[in-house]
């Protein structure tokens, strides 16, 4: 039974909820069908769209239902602490995620590319194997898969994203300090800033996308410099998308009244998310872009 008291000793015990069986399952249906749609099965997409599609419903929902206990007064200091560290421990999962991606790309770059040149090592394999081949960054391996391309380069939409988003750690800031002093008007104006300049930088990421393939000829097929630039990048768009998600909830719940300059946790929250991003997009624009 929902405890209603604001006693720090006394911990929340929510109802039994079905978003998590929900989510499960609609994250199931997604990888189903997105490995199928890449591997050019007929229901692939459609079913992809389908498990986005149960996601959203369970989003819409789960938040839901935190939002109405929140503003309830149901959740105690003890449960303020708990969600703390678990958004605490959700972003160190975050960090070993593009971890391993980032590992990825040194790997490629720095050891497998160079040991098939022939340093090293590969001094056999680039005998027998690929005579000829000269290790070279960005590459599409040895058998030049997907054809020649062209790279991203830096100092366009990149830098112009990287900007705006360096932009918009500093609104988010602005809107933060804004919340603790009570400033609705300038926490709103702050807060919506900030979801422009997220939206702007997916339309930027998209109009990207469409010159890589159309003019460049890189894809996902570019052997392993084009599966580990979508692969980056993408991801962080992903990440992006999110973050602009929560931050319009944060919006809507702002101008509902839902924050208080002593409690705020769910602004919070974004908040490290969306810096968190900034931080991983700064890294991403570095290795990927210039160097």
């Amino acid at each position: 039974m929902a405890q209603t008291t604001h006693d720090a000793d006394i911990y929340f015990v929510p109802k039994y909820s079905p978003w998590p069986l929900v989510g499960s399952i609609g994250l199931f249906i997604m990888v189903i069908g997105v490995a199928n749609w890449f591997n050019e099965v007929s229901w692939g997409k459609p079913l992809f769209y389908v498990g986005v599609a149960v996601m959203i419903g369970m989003f819409w929902g789960w938040f839901g239902t935190v939002i109405r206990e929140s503003v309830s007064g149901v959740y105690s200091r003890q449960v303020d602490g708990s969600f703390r560290m678990g958004m605490i421990w959700f972003i160190f999962s975050e960090v070993m995620f593009f971890g391993a991606f980032f590992g990825a790309l040194f790997y490629a770059r720095s050891l497998s590319v160079p040991w098939i040149g022939g340093e090293g090592d590969g001094v056999a394999t680039q005998a027998f194997l690929w005579s000829g081949y000269e290790a070279a960054w960005p590459t599409n391996g040895p058998a030049q898969v997907g054809g020649e391309f062209q790279t991203m380069s830096a100092w366009g939409l990149p830098l112009v994203n990287t900007l705006l988003l360096l932009a918009s750690g500093v609104t988010l800031t602005i809107a933060h300090h804004a919340l603790k002093a009570g400033q609705r008007g300038k926490l709103l104006l702050w807060l919506g800033a900030t979801v422009l300049l997220g939206a702007t930088f997916l339309f930027f990421q998209v109009e990207e996308y469409i010159h890589a393939y159309r003019d460049l000829n890189l894809t996902l097929g570019s052997g392993i410099y084009g599966s580990t630039f979508f692969m980056l990048t993408g991801f962080h768009g992903v990440h992006v998308t999110l973050g602009t998600i929560m931050l319009i909830v944060i919006w809507f719940r702002v101008l509902k009244g839902h924050f208080t300059a002593d409690n705020h946790f769910g602004f919070e929250a974004v908040a490290w998310y969306w810096h968190f991003v900034d931080v991983v997009w700064l890294l991403l624009f570095l290795f990927v872009y210039v160097l």
